[in-house]
């Protein structure tokens, strides 16, 4: 049974399932393929994973370079990789909003992967959108209106001075406060791998296009965002312990549901160096 035997689609529009392997266990000629499936579905959810931290490191340095996000903690005696940490008593969970990692850098993150290591009950879903389906979903007139725009893309309002996160109970395991800015890339990118055109915008982290005011950028924004959430565009997936997922941080956006008050979790995340961005 080949490698590519194990893949199905994880939703109609939304990423796939890999199964039946050990992701710690592949060959370099499954990795190869894995990373085929990556560049061209953008998400790859895996169950029942055995996968300690020194697993998770060593796989991630065979799937690519790896960045390290400049506000999250690292994990004791593991610096490369982050902790998305929620304790019972915080109210304010990391990532609680659509967004893509690190659209802020000039060179963005490829990806990321996360793994489970502590989980409520029940809740803690993350959802997922796919933006190479949801360009293609446009009218080919705003296609081609968003092909001649850039957007700038910034983290100051969340990890700034005055930001989000500095009035919410993160505020003390959250560093780097002094270490934002914005980047500026082109709305439609062409994916550096896969060659497909892809949205590059999101809520979090995109305030305004290039040369626009806030004000005048904001109601087509707004109606892109609006377009992407839809359920043909997205997905939500249901962490169970043993789970792992790989994100193509150029054509995907996610968030994390903040919907277990009262309970812990606790997830392990690499994040993998990208190429700069180009335009069609």
């Amino acid at each position: 049974q080949g490698f590519d035997m194990n893949i199905v689609p994880f939703s109609s529009g939304c990423g796939v399932e890999l199964s039946n392997q050990q992701l710690a266990d592949l060959t370099d000629a499954d990795l190869v393929e894995l990373r085929t499936i990556f560049d061209e579905h953008g998400l790859v959810v895996v169950r029942d994973q055995q996968f300690e931290p020194e697993q998770h490191l060593q796989f991630a340095r065979r799937f690519g370079d790896i960045v390290l996000n400049k506000f999250f903690k690292p994990v004791d005696g593991y610096p490369d990789i982050a902790e998305v940490r929620k304790e019972k008593s915080q109210k304010t969970n990391i990532g609680g909003g659509w967004h893509t990692d690190h659209s802020y850098d000039d060179v963005p993150a490829m990806g990321s992967i996360l793994v489970a290591r502590k989980l409520p009950e029940t809740g803690g879903d993350t959802h997922f959108a796919n933006l190479s389906a949801a360009y293609q979903g446009l009218s080919k007139g705003l296609q081609t209106t968003l092909e001649s725009l850039r957007a700038v893309h910034s983290n100051t309002h969340l990890y700034g001075e005055n930001g989000y996160y500095k009035t919410t109970d993160l505020a003390d395991q959250l560093g780097g406060m002094d270490r934002v800015g914005d980047a500026v890339h082109p709305v439609v990118i062409v994916h550096p791998d896969s060659g497909r055109k892809v949205l590059y915008v999101n809520p979090g982290h995109t305030i305004r296009f290039e040369g626009w005011s806030r004000e005048e950028s904001l109601p087509l924004l707004e109606y892109l965002y609006a377009h992407v959430d839809q359920p043909q565009y997205t997905c939500q997936f249901d962490w169970k312990p043993g789970s792992v997922v790989l994100w193509d941080n150029r054509s995907t956006w996610h968030y994390a549901q903040n919907d277990y008050q009262g309970q812990s979790r606790l997830m392990h995340r690499i994040t993998l160096a990208g190429a700069a961005l180009s335009g069609v």
